[in-house]
Formats: C-alpha cells, sequence, structure tokens
C-alpha cells in the first residue's frame, strides 16, 4: 500500500490524515508532542452537516523526533504539507528526510506563491498545489470539526494525469468532498478572494458568523474584494465559482443592508457559530500571520499594474501593528465595526 505523510498536523492536517485514515490508507502524521498526544487517545471528526467519523490508532509522529541523526525514518510515497506559509521555509529542511526522488508533494497552503519555493527545494519532484476551502475548529480536545462549505480541490499534472485521479478516489469521502482543476491559479486567486475575510475576523476578535451579521465588517470585506478583482481583471483571470455566490458578485452582496444580506446570502451564514479563521487563531497565539501571502500578495501584484490598493494596504497595517503588540504584551485589542470602516477611509 502507498504511504502518505501530513507534515505540520494543525486543524487541518489532522483532519486530513483523519479522513485519510477513515478511508484506511496508510497516513503518518508529523505534529507537535502536544498534539501527538491528543491523537494517541483518538480522534472524532464531524462537520456542519452532520457527518461524523471515530477513529483510533493513528500513527502519529513527535515532530521533535525527526532530527538529522533520527534511526528508522522513512521515505514516503505522498507528503502533505499543511504548515502555514510562515513556515514553509523550515518545513522545507525538515521534510528533507522523508522525501526521495519519487515522492509526491502536496502544497496546501492559503495564499500564493509558496509552492514555489518547495520547487525550488525539490526540483525533480512532482510538486502539486491543493485548495482547502473549508474551516476546522476543536470544539474540544480530540474532536475536529469542518464548520464551512467547500471543496477540497488538488491541481491536476498533464505529466502525471493518474496521479491525482487515484489520490482523488483515495481521499474524497463525505466529510471531505474532493474534486481536482486545471485551473489551480484562478482557482487560488478565487479561494483568495474568500480568504480575505480573515484579516478582518482577525481585527473584529470575533466568530465569522457574528462578524458577518455586522454590516460594517462586510463593507470593508467588500472595499478588500473589489481591489482584488482590479488586480484579477489586470492580470486576466477569470475567477471561478468556490463559494454559492460567484467572485464578482459577492462585493455588491456583502454591502446590502443586514436584512436583505441574510435574505440573499443564507449560505454564507450557514457556519458553525464558533467558527473563527485561522489569522485570528494565529494572531491570539502571538504567531507571525499569513497576510503578507493573503492581502499582500494582492499589494505585490497590483504594484506591477499601478493598481491603487490602500484598503488591502491599510488592513495589512493593522495586522501587522496587532502582531508586534501582541508579541511585546501578549495582549491584543478588538477593533469594532464602526471603527475599522473608519479606519480604512
Amino acid at each position: 500500500m502507498k504511504s502518505h505523510v501530513v507534515f505540520g498536523a494543525g486543524l487541518i492536517g489532522c483532519f486530513l490524515g483523519g479522513v485519510m485514515t477513515v478511508n484506511k490508507l496508510n497516513v503518518s502524521l508529523v505534529c507537535r508532542p502536544k498534539i501527538k498526544k491528543k491523537l494517541d487517545n483518538g480522534l472524532i471528526l464531524t462537520d456542519y452537516q452532520n457527518h461524523s467519523a471515530e477513529l483510533h490508532g493513528i500513527k502519529a509522529i513527535d515532530s521533535n523526533s525527526l532530527t538529522p541523526d533520527s534511526e528508522n525514518i522513512q521515505t514516503f510515497d505522498f507528503l502533505w504539507l499543511t504548515v502555514k506559509c510562515t513556515g514553509v521555509e523550515q518545513a522545507i529542511e525538515d521534510i528533507r528526510q522523508l522525501v526521495d526522488a519519487n515522492t509526491v508533494i502536496f502544497c496546501c497552503q492559503n495564499g500564493l506563491g509558496s509552492d514555489q519555493q518547495v520547487k525550488k527545494a525539490f526540483p525533480n519532484n512532482l510538486v502539486l498545489r491543493v485548495m482547502v476551502p473549508f474551516n476546522v475548529a476543536e470544539p474540544k480536545p480530540g474532536h475536529l470539526h469542518r464548520g464551512s462549505e467547500g471543496v477540497l480541490t488538488i491541481e491536476n499534472s498533464a505529466q502525471r494525469p493518474e496521479v491525482v485521479s487515484m489520490i482523488l478516489e483515495l481521499i474524497n469521502h463525505a466529510l471531505m468532498p474532493s474534486t481536482t482543476t486545471n485551473e489551480m491559479q484562478a482557482l487560488l486567486w478565487a479561494k483568495l478572494q474568500l480568504n480575505l475575510g480573515n484579516s478582518v475576523n482577525a481585527l473584529a476578535d470575533i466568530p465569522v458568523k457574528k462578524m458577518l451579521e455586522k454590516r460594517e465588517y462586510r463593507l470593508v470585506i467588500a472595499a478588500l474584494m473589489r481591489e482584488l478583482l482590479s488586480v484579477t481583471d489586470a492580470l486576466n483571470i477569470s475567477l471561478p465559482k468556490v463559494a454559492a455566490l460567484p467572485g464578482s458578485a459577492l462585493p455588491k452582496v456583502l454591502s446590502l443592508p443586514t436584512f436583505l444580506f441574510k435574505m440573499v446570502a443564507n449560505k454564507m451564514l450557514a457556519i458553525d457559530p464558533t467558527v473563527r479563521t485561522s489569522m485570528w487563531w494565529d494572531l491570539s497565539q502571538g504567531k507571525s500571520t499569513e497576510i503578507d501571502h493573503l492581502n499582500g500578495a494582492i499589494l505585490q501584484a497590483a504594484e506591477k499594474f499601478s493598481i491603487p490598493c490602500p484598503v488591502n494596504s491599510r488592513i495589512v497595517e493593522l495586522i501587522k501593528k496587532q502582531e508586534r503588540t501582541m508579541q511585546q504584551t501578549g495582549s491584543r485589542e478588538s477593533i469594532s465595526a464602526k471603527e475599522l470602516l473608519k479606519l480604512i477611509h
């Protein structure tokens, strides 16, 4: 049986590895000692559509055990890299002993461009991008919950199409619907549009559902999205539909009065009321966020066309300020909806 390893198994990685375990694949999860301890006690997977699975016997590897002089370290047929963009550089060094000439590497990062680092480090390996559109929360230790819609999507390979079709068949599950695409770059831009709410959620310091119910927060997200759409137009990228509404319609819908928004966009609000974004978690834990790979990626692309993106620029400034404050003082401040709207003008 082909072997898989999920490297950097946090919430997304453990959910992915858990589904693969449910599907009886030969999969190991490389994670921090604290997470390994929880996995040793088993895992419960659920989603907002009431699918569930309980599993035991998960193969978990303590990341601290992967040292250059480690014994009995094997290489794997497939490596799923689920660290954040900010952790890719270090992860590249850490995974070298897990990768051989035939290992296929799947990059599951948010944002744009991190796969290029991996391709440069492993030029002879097949490196494919994976778009993970859903949120995963941990309501209690050992219980992972997919709290929002979305289909995990794997980049097709012209050189080895049989690999992607085989992987899709192996990982697809009701808990984690999966598909493939020939247009991954456009899809990642579409995902980036949805991820523009991440920074607003981190600044708001409230659950996503509650954030979306406040019009001023939605107006900020809509302004961020309009700037992104200006950039994708300049790049001649047609955004595929990755949510209930097409990307071009999202700024208009988000800008509606709240009572109309709730009527038109009920699927956007069909998320677990406890879900928060990964950027909120990073900021709350004093970690560096992925802001440079999300809103920052828009600024980088916009610069080539001299397209002004003042709202994305302001949000990057605010997140970096919060990062510094959190790292220096261990505390953070919430920005109200009305205050944030004023700050971007």
